[in-house]
């Protein structure tokens, strides 16, 4: 196990009817407040009107932006930035799930830092160093952005999606009430499955050695999402279902799994040049290409995939034949995202083999080599998966 340092500051407001505690949240912070969201979902579903009157009983002013796009675009956080300097806007409220999050992320690093373009944090050529506070009141478990150090935005200039991780990042409060995702569609709710246990995986496949705390760790957050999984596509308000799933989003990505250790994050870095190109959602993305990965790197430590499969998927051990086994456990996997109706081809999603190449070098700039931990990937490594995960 490696050294480390952990601190997780976000408090955790977790339950039914917790949103109507906002007010009182936010008031820690400022007397003015920018609620940023999505679509209109939130205001037909009540939401919008519930934290509007938790505000105003703490005389808490607001102002409003809306607009926030799946991937959440560059544009939209200057617009935000903008706002929030002529409002004078103390806290920037996120209502929704990672996009909405991420997209709070960017305009309160715009903000306090206003000698800096915020594109800068996102291609290494700058980092931050004041952040506004941000809240959140969580509709999508997903992400884990409500409680993380990471931000991904897109620029519509090229379609590069980058992701940028610093403590200064990390929301001041998420209000968590599984109520808020039962209106959530199937194919939403299993893009954010495949999305939260891909983090876990992320962190699951590491060289650090003797780390079998943690490891238990992900394969208890991996095998609590497996289970409940079909019990809310079955039934959407299912709250227990609901409930071990949001938080499991938020522990899956907070960085507790981490401890001591050095996860991968090359299928994520693919996976973004994926939706930063096709907008794809991103859980989605990663259904297809994590396995894709595993299946071309498996042989690099055939032992860990054994115990993947054998821990996680409940694989009967082949001792005569361990890469049987490992492939198993990847075979189980994909099978898994496919019950709950995710895509597990590119062919799926709509992505054309014309452009691997453009995916693969996209996926290398502003990174140099450092595409994966676990496995050092190459443009070949990456256009060798794309192919793997192709049809």
């Amino acid at each position: 196990m490696n050294n480390f340092e952990f601190a997780s500051p976000t408090k955790i407001v977790f339950g039914k009817g917790t949103e109507k505690e906002v007010g009182k949240r936010a008031a820690e912070y400022s007397k003015s407040v920018l609620i940023h969201y999505g679509s209109d979902r939130v205001k037909k579903s009540g939401l919008f009107d519930t934290v509007v009157a938790s505000l105003k009983a703490e005389g808490i002013e607001y102002s409003e932006l809306g607009g926030v796009m799946p991937n959440p675009r560059l544009g939209l956080v200057r617009e935000g930035i903008e706002l929030c300097k002529r409002k004078d806007i103390g806290l920037i409220l996120a209502l929704g799930g990672g996009s909405v999050i991420d997209s709070a992320k960017g305009i309160a690093a715009g903000v306090a830092n206003p000698d800096q373009d915020v594109w800068d944090y996102f291609i290494g050529k700058a980092d931050p160093k004041a952040c506004m506070p941000v809240g959140v009141i969580l509709t999508i478990p997903a992400a884990g952005s409500e409680a993380s150090q990471s931000c991904v935005l897109t620029n519509e200039n090229g379609w590069y999606k980058r992701g940028r991780n610093n403590e200064l990042f990390r929301p001041k409060f998420a209000i968590m009430n599984p109520e808020l995702t039962f209106s959530l569609p199937p194919y939403q709710t299993a893009s954010g499955i495949a999305d939260i246990m891909s983090h876990v995986m992320e962190r699951y496949f590491t060289n650090v050695q003797k780390v079998g705390f943690t490891d238990r760790l992900c394969e208890a957050t991996l095998k609590t999402v497996i289970e409940n999984a079909p019990l809310v596509i079955e039934n959407p308000e299912d709250y227990d279902a609901r409930a071990e799933i949001m938080w499991a989003s938020t522990v899956a990505h907070n960085d507790l799994l981490s401890t001591g250790r050095i996860g991968d994050f090359g299928s994520h870095q693919i996976e973004h040049e994926l939706s930063g190109i096709y907008d794809v959602a991103h859980g989605a993305g990663l259904a297809v290409i994590q396995p894709a990965w595993m299946k071309h790197i498996y042989k690099h430590d055939v032992t860990r995939f054994v115990q993947f499969a054998v821990r996680v998927w409940n694989v009967d051990e082949r001792f005569d034949n361990p890469e049987r086994t490992a492939l198993e456990g990847i075979e189980r996997l994909k099978a898994f995202f496919s019950s709950i109706g995710m895509p597990v081809t590119l062919k799926e999603l709509g992505v054309s083999a014309d452009r691997f190449d453009e995916i693969a070098a996209k996926t290398f700039q502003e990174r140099g080599s450092g595409v994966g931990n676990y496995v050092k990937l190459s443009e070949k490594d990456v256009k060798a998966i794309l192919e793997i995960a192709r049809e």
